[in-house]
C-alpha cells in the first residue's frame, strides 16, 4: 500500500482522536471567541481543495465584523485585535480545521489551501499545489510562512507534491510546532495578515 493511502487512513482516525483529547480546551476558547468577538464562533470559507474541489475550511474567527457607517467591513488592521493575533501567532485557530481532516478534506501537511479567486491566477505549474490534499501546515509554512514572496512559497508547495513522504512529513510537523513557539513569519512586512496574490 502506498504511504499516500496510508495516510488517508491514518489521519482521520488521529484527528479524531486529537480532537477528542483538545474538547476541554476546543470549548474554552469557543467561549472565549464568543464573549471577545461574538457569533459566529467559526469562521468558515471556502476554498480548493485536491484537484481544486471546494471545501469548506474551518477555523476559529479572529476578527470582528467591524464596519464603516456605510455598511463595509474596517480593513483587517482594525478588525484584527490582540487576541485574534494571539489565536494566529499560536496557530490555535487553526484547531477547528481537524474536522476537515475527519471529513477527508485535509491532511495534516500539505499545501495550504488559499482563496477560490486565486485559482485562475496561478501558472500551470503553480496549479499542480491541487494534486495532493491541502494541509494544516506545509513545506513553505516552515520556510518562511507569511514572510516570503508568493513565486517561492507557491515553489515550495510543487516541491512538497513531488517530494511528499512519511519522513518529510514527520520533519515539517516537527519543525511547525518550533515555528509556532517562536511565532515567526506569521504576517507579511507591511500587511497585517499577507498579501494578496495578484498572480505570475
Amino acid at each position: 500500500m502506498s504511504y499516500q493511502k496510508i495516510k488517508n487512513l491514518l489521519e482521520p482516525l488521529i484527528a479524531i482522536i486529537l480532537l477528542l483529547l483538545l474538547l476541554p480546551f476546543l470549548f474554552f476558547i469557543s467561549c472565549l471567541v464568543f464573549f471577545k468577538l461574538g457569533n459566529p464562533i467559526f469562521f468558515v470559507q471556502e476554498r480548493p481543495g485536491l484537484n481544486t474541489k471546494k471545501i469548506n475550511l474551518i477555523k476559529f474567527r479572529t476578527m470582528s465584523f467591524a464596519k464603516y457607517k456605510s455598511g463595509e467591513l474596517l480593513p483587517d488592521s482594525y478588525r484584527l485585535k490582540s487576541f485574534g493575533k494571539f489565536l494566529r501567532a499560536t496557530s490555535i485557530d487553526e484547531l477547528p480545521t481537524l474536522i476537515n481532516i475527519i471529513l477527508g478534506d485535509m491532511s495534516f501537511v500539505g499545501p495550504r489551501p488559499l482563496l477560490i479567486e486565486y485559482l485562475p491566477l496561478y501558472t500551470d505549474n503553480q496549479n499542480r499545489r491541487h494534486e495532493v490534499k491541502p494541509g494544516i501546515t506545509g513545506w513553505a509554512q516552515i520556510n518562511g510562512r507569511n514572510d516570503i514572496s508568493w513565486n517561492k512559497k507557491l515553489n515550495y508547495d510543487v516541491w512538497y507534491v513531488d517530494n511528499n513522504s512519511f519522513s518529510l512529513d514527520i520533519k515539517i510537523l516537527l519543525i511547525t510546532v518550533w515555528k509556532v513557539f517562536i511565532r515567526k513569519g506569521i504576517n507579511s512586512k507591511g500587511y497585517v495578515t499577507t498579501n494578496l496574490f495578484k498572480g505570475g
